[in-house]
């Protein structure tokens, strides 16, 4: 964390005044994941829009990656405000709260969260648990996969390293696996030296990463829904001048918008995949749904034993 503090003093205060923008808000926005990875970048391209529109109201500066503020400790620098918005997924920010993982087992859509009480559920608990504001979820419609250097032919992995986060840590390990955790920017040396037979990851940014270097097989189907989001400091929020907070829940909204986007996009990945010689291992219908519907269950279990509190009501507007 001294790092962190560090950037904290350095960067200074959040909201900047000029005599001639005096109600100009300045924001810190630090990404969980690398720069070059292509989510990172459409957020980028996605600020860069937000200035451009916002002169005079609001501006987002954006800080940087992990080398910022390491990737599991993006989510205490904003609860703490170190930073005003995080571009994250919920698995890297247990350590603020167990309800940000569950937010991977949606199979309702931001949008339908927006109409069936979920989008303010999240809201409540982020407020309360973490002192966050949810202002939009920007990746969805991707599943996860567990990618391998060693062929299997029904999901067991005894005697397999597999790198994971939270989200697939349980189910991994009841297929017997031994787990570890890792940041993104050490999966690729992990696999080049062998420590590590494979990993859970969505379908696409592979080749940010440039894994698919490394990786020989995809196993399918996919399992959960990725989740990655833009998360606020909720006093920071609150203390928005209300022109440049309706400006900036507009921006956020409209960026989530364009999720279907990623119905299409992760089509094209799965084909790169096999291009760049990335086998697919495929079960017989019956195991793979069972192997679907495993995940299923081990993940809502784990969900509400984590969250006795919210685990039910948040699985009455996440599950279908």
């Amino acid at each position: 964390m001294k790092r962190v503090l560090c950037l904290a003093l350095a960067a200074g205060p959040a909201l900047v005044a000029t005599p001639a923008q005096s109600q100009e808000v300045t924001l810190r926005l630090v990404s969980a994941f690398p720069e070059n990875q292509f989510y990172v970048k459409r957020t980028t391209d996605w600020i860069a829009d937000v200035n451009k529109d916002g002169k005079g109201v609001l501006q987002i500066n954006f800080i940087g990656g992990p080398k910022a503020i390491p990737t599991f400790e993006v989510g205490k620098a904003v609860q703490s405000g170190v930073v005003d918005i995080g571009f994250s997924t919920g698995a890297f920010y247990t350590n603020v709260m167990p309800e940000a993982d569950i937010l991977k087992l949606s199979e309702t859509s931001a949008a339908e969260q927006r109409k069936n009480g979920g989008y303010e559920l999240i809201n409540k608990i982020w407020a309360e648990k973490g002192n966050m504001r949810y202002l939009a979820k920007t990746v969805e419609f991707t599943p996860f996969h567990l990618y391998l250097n060693k062929k299997i032919d029904k999901p067991d992995l005894t005697g397999l390293k597999i790198r994971i986060t939270p989200v697939y840590r349980e189910f991994f390990q009841s297929m017997n696996a031994q787990v570890m955790t890792t940041a993104p920017g050490e999966v690729y040396t992990a696999l080049e030296r062998g420590v590590i037979d494979g990993y859970g990851w969505p379908i696409h940014a592979l080749f940010d990463l440039n894994w698919q270097e490394k990786t020989k097989f995809r196993v399918d189907p996919g399992f959960y829904n990725a989740e990655v989001s833009l998360i606020m400091n909720l006093d920071k929020y609150k203390g928005l001048p209300a022109k440049a907070r309706e400006y900036l829940d507009g921006k956020a909204l409209a960026y989530e918008r364009q999720n279907d986007f990623w119905k299409t996009y992760n089509q094209q990945e799965a084909k790169r995949q096999a291009d760049a010689g990335i086998q697919t291992i495929s079960f017989d219908p019956a195991t793979s749904k069972a192997y679907v519907e495993k995940a299923k269950e081990i993940g809502w279990a784990n969900a509400i034993k984590a969250s006795p509190q919210y685990g039910e009501q948040l699985k009455k507007v996440l599950a279908k």
